[in-house]
């Protein structure tokens, strides 16, 4: 299911459809959202003549059930093609009721990054309207082997495909482990950053309405300590400037102190060490799932 880039091992990917969202008597999608209700002067006017309650719920396309929490609504006066629309109400509550006096409008619901909207007539008698939303949500993490790599050294990416460019549009970075994302139905390309080096993978997703992809993304990948030390297993020189290369020479990670942890993809690398104006090298592996130290003797010392 995952799709790297050139030059990239490909990716693990495991993913769950949670049963349709209208089946659970809570939304999944995380908890309800504060209710402030509809925005209003401190000091409401007089009730004009022919208003009347306009009461607003959403559902997922496919189902009736209404949606419980996670919405925002905004109602719009309607002055048709030739006026700009004016906001008149806003409201959080699942399934606010307004009252309105007679005219035309345009409501509008999102939910996450997921909208629907629909023109709304009143003409003195209540009016009940349900929109429907075509939108699921991503819920990811990542994994190496069979171990769950905590949640704080992930962070995701979801872009949006743009014809050959699978990372068209950013759509939201920065998405931590188990997050819950809401999004339009569609295909999504997911990049998965392990750390703050090279440890990276790839999967194209697809969200389903009314439904959270559960997706885990397999990295290849492990942890090491780089140290200076006079002798193997000796205490590690305070204050060492470290980059770690890739073989042709490209700095993948520089880091500064006595044993800076450093996550890497799996595959070979040069470790440069600097000293007291000294400079040492070696070259070191990295196999993915085996933390260890990665020492580098400082001859001479």
């Amino acid at each position: 299911m995952g799709r790297g880039r050139r030059g990239r091992q490909a990716v693990a990917v495991v993913v769950c459809l949670a049963s349709p969202l209208a089946a659970h008597a809570q939304d999944p999608f995380g908890p309800g959202l504060p209710s402030p209700g509809i925005t209003s002067p401190m000091l409401p006017p007089p009730v004009p003549e022919g208003e009347a309650d306009l009461s607003l719920s959403a559902s997922f396309v496919g189902s009736n059930q209404p949606v419980r929490s996670g919405l925002s609504w905004r109602i719009f006066e309607d002055k048709g093609e030739t006026g700009r629309p004016a906001i008149i109400a806003r409201s959080t509550d699942a399934a606010p009721t307004l009252k309105l006096p007679a005219g035309a409008y345009v409501a509008t619901v999102t939910y996450g990054y997921a909208s629907a909207s629909k023109r709304i007539t009143l003409s003195g008698q209540p009016v009940t309207e349900q929109l429907k939303i075509a939108a699921g949500a991503l819920k990811l993490s990542g994994a190496i082997g069979d171990q769950i790599i905590a949640p704080n050294q992930l962070a995701f990416s979801v872009f949006v495909p743009a014809g050959t460019n699978s990372e068209g549009r950013l759509v939201r970075s920065g998405i931590k482990a188990g997050e819950i994302v809401r999004l339009p139905e569609g295909v999504y390309h997911v990049v998965s950053n392990y750390g703050e080096s090279n440890a990276i993978q790839r999967a194209d997703l697809k969200v389903e309405t009314g439904k959270i992809t559960d997706a885990t993304l397999n990295h290849k990948a492990a942890t090491v300590i780089l140290k200076l030390v006079a002798a193997p297993g000796t205490e590690a020189f305070a204050g060492t400037a470290f980059s770690v290369l890739t073989p042709g020479g490209d700095t993948i990670r520089e880091a500064i102190g006595a044993f800076p942890a450093v996550t890497l993809a799996e595959g070979d690398y040069v470790l440069i060490a600097r000293h007291d104006g000294q400079v040492y090298t070696r070259e070191f592996k990295v196999e993915s799932g085996r933390d260890e130290d990665v020492e580098v003797l400082a001859k001479g010392s």
